[in-house]
């Protein structure tokens, strides 16, 4: 699994729709291998509540055997203390009191036994427990880097889709049509300026004229007012 998590995040430098590419197998792989890895902590769990169970089984069997040692010779010292009172014949004390030092003997040999059974037990339950907190730490951490890429494939994609639409955008003919308008709206201000400026010069020369026929007191325009009539042969009236 470490192995896949050092490939998995290799790829930051790579373009959004390569990234894209990388991340969809690794996300399954990532998830495929989570789910493995909790499949194996619920079986070392059991594993280890099993060993646990059998070292508890052994130390609480030592410990009653210990105590039934204990309690063989309490009984062999009882049956010698009835035979130097009388209580009991001394064949037959001796005879009930050698038996219960050999159970004694038996017990107490058994009791080392499960004690050393024990200890194996008890060492194979702490080796598992450290087995069942590093998987507990790497689910955890594999899961937070499952998270941190998912987020980093939703940023791929969406920047691959942005990529994408910027690349079906026709920048030069955009451009070019940017132009033609450029240089119709230019036409028309030029076009607008040519009527104005016509109608500058028709209004000054009315203007003009309008002047001319105010001021009668100006001979030369009289005397081009007489040369008209003239010729449209109309009478001179004083």
């Amino acid at each position: 699994m470490a192995g896949i998590f050092q490939r998995l995040f290799k790829v930051g430098q790579s373009e959004a729709h390569s990234v894209i590419d990388k991340f969809e197998n690794p996300i399954k792989m990532t998830e495929q291998g989570i789910r493995d890895l909790k499949k194996d902590l619920q079986e070392t769990m059991r594993s280890l509540a099993e060993v646990k169970g059998v070292a508890i089984r052994l130390k609480r069997e030592a410990e009653e055997d210990k105590k039934r040692a204990a309690d063989y010779e309490r009984k062999a010292m009882l049956l010698l203390k009835k035979m130097e009172s009388g209580e009991i014949e001394p064949a037959q004390a001796e005879r009930l009191a050698t038996e219960s030092l050999s159970r004694k003997e038996e017990v107490s040999q058994k009791a080392v036994r499960l004690m050393q059974d024990w200890e194996r037990q008890d060492k194979m339950a702490a080796q598992l427990q450290r087995n069942v907190e590093k998987l507990k730490s790497t689910v955890a951490t594999h899961e937070n880097d499952l998270i941190t890429l998912r987020a980093r494939a939703k940023t791929a994609a969406a920047t691959r889709k942005i990529n994408e639409q910027m690349a079906k955008v026709d920048s030069s003919g955009t451009i070019a049509m940017l132009e033609k308008m450029k240089a119709k709206v230019e036409e028309d201000e030029a076009l607008a300026e040519s009527y104005g400026e016509i109608a500058s010069v028709d209004k000054n020369v009315d203007d003009e004229i309008n002047a001319a026929l105010a001021g009668g007191s100006s001979s030369e325009g009289r005397d081009r007012l007489l040369e008209l009539k003239a010729r449209m042969g109309i009478q001179h009236h004083t």
